[in-house]
C-alpha cells in the first residue's frame, strides 16, 4: 500500500485522465499532490525536469502526460505525437530514476497493439504484428514507454509498472471536432446539431468497427489499486471486456442529446482498427473490475460537458 501522506507527482494532471487521477487520491485521502503545468515545465526538456524533480523529489509518480488526439490529430500530426510522447515518457522515466522515486506508474494506450490482433486482445499480443498505420506515432511511442519502465525495472531495479488503457471518455474530456476521440465528438456534433435545429448528424467511416469504452473515474480507480497492488515488469489491461459498434454508440448519444436527428455514416472516411476490445482477465485476477454503466457515464459526461458549455470553460 502505497503510504498516504508521501508526496505524489501527477504528471499531466489537466487532462482528462490526470484530473480524474487527481480526484481519486484526493478521495482516498492523499495529503502531499505535486502538479506543475506546461507552461512551468516543458516535459520534453531532460534538463529541466531532473532539476524540478532534484527540487521536489516525489516519492510517487504517475505518469499520464503527453500528446493526445483522435484519429484526424493522429493522422495529421504523426511527427509531434511520435516526437513529443518519447521526450515525456524519456525525460520523466530517467529523472525518476536520477531521483529514487519509490513507485512510477506509466499510463499507455490499447493502441500499442496490432491492427489485426487475435480479440479480446492479450498483453501478449504486444509486437506480435503491425499496426493500426493512423496512429501508428503515437503507438510507437507509447511501446517505448513500456520498454522504459521495464528495462529501467531490469537494469535498476525500479519499482516502475505500465498499465495500458482502452478508450477512455468522462468530465474533463477533449471535444474539440478535430482533436477529440470519437465519443466525445460525436457527444458535440449531436449537441450542436440540437442547438442549430439540424436533423441529420455525419459520423466518420462505416459504424461497424467495435469498440469499448471505459469511464476515467474507472480508470482512476484502476491506477490506484495497480499501485497498491501490483509489482511486476508485464504491462496491465484496463479496461471493462466490454465492446460495442461504433453504429451503437452514435446511437446511443443520439438517443441522449438529439432522439429526432438522422445518422449519416460518411463511408470515404476511415475506420480504424476493425475491433479493439481487451482482455481484462489479468487485472480481474488481481481484484479490480469496471463499475460504472456505459449509459451511467455517457449521462454523466453530457451533464458536464453541458455545464462546461453554460460557465463559458476555456477548453470548449
Amino acid at each position: 500500500m502505497l503510504e498516504r501522506s508521501a508526496p505524489v507527482f501527477v504528471a499531466g494532471h489537466r487532462g482528462l485522465v490526470g484530473s480524474a487521477i487527481l480526484r481519486r487520491l484526493e478521495d482516498e485521502g492523499f495529503t502531499d499532490l505535486r502538479t506543475v503545468g506546461r507552461d512551468q515545465l516543458d516535459l520534453r526538456d531532460q534538463s529541466a525536469v531532473d532539476a524540478w524533480f532534484d527540487a521536489e523529489r516525489p516519492r510517487y509518480v504517475i505518469l499520464v502526460a503527453g500528446t493526445v488526439g483522435g484519429i484526424l490529430a493522429n493522422s495529421t500530426r504523426p511527427a509531434e505525437f511520435l516526437y513529443d510522447n518519447l521526450m515525456i515518457h524519456g525525460t520523466v522515466v530517467h529523472a525518476s530514476h536520477r531521483v529514487g522515486v519509490g513507485k512510477l506508474l506509466y499510463l499507455g494506450s490499447s493502441c500499442i497493439y496490432p491492427r489485426h490482433a487475435e480479440q479480446p486482445i492479450t498483453e501478449e499480443a504486444l509486437l506480435s504484428g503491425p499496426l493500426e498505420p493512423t496512429n501508428e506515432g503515437y503507438a510507437l511511442a507509447k511501446i517505448v514507454g513500456i520498454k522504459l519502465c521495464e528495462t529501467y525495472r531490469r537494469q535498476y531495479g525500479c519499482d516502475f509498472i505500465s498499465a495500458m488503457p482502452t478508450n477512455l471518455y468522462g468530465p474533463g474530456d477533449n471535444f474539440d471536432l478535430e482533436g477529440g476521440h470519437v465519443l466525445p465528438a460525436l457527444m458535440r456534433r449531436f449537441h450542436e446539431a440540437a442547438q442549430a435545429g439540424v436533423d441529420t448528424v455525419e459520423v466518420w467511416g462505416s459504424g461497424s468497427p467495435r469498440r469499448e469504452f471505459l469511464h476515467v473515474d474507472d480508470l482512476a480507480d484502476a491506477c490506484l489499486h495497480l499501485m497498491d497492488h501490483y509489482s511486476d515488469a508485464g504491462h496491465v489491461n484496463v479496461g471493462t471486456g466490454v465492446d460495442g459498434t461504433v453504429r451503437e454508440l452514435a446511437e446511443a448519444i443520439r438517443d441522449l442529446v438529439h432522439p429526432t436527428a438522422t445518422i449519416e455514416f460518411d463511408t470515404s472516411k476511415p475506420d480504424g482498427m476493425p475491433r479493439k476490445v481487451l482482455d481484462v482477465s489479468k487485472l480481474e485476477a488481481l481484484g479490480w473490475m469496471a463499475s460504472i454503466p456505459l449509459e451511467e457515464g455517457l449521462r454523466t459526461t453530457y451533464d458536464w460537458y453541458v455545464n462546461a458549455l453554460r460557465k463559458g470553460d476555456a477548453r470548449l
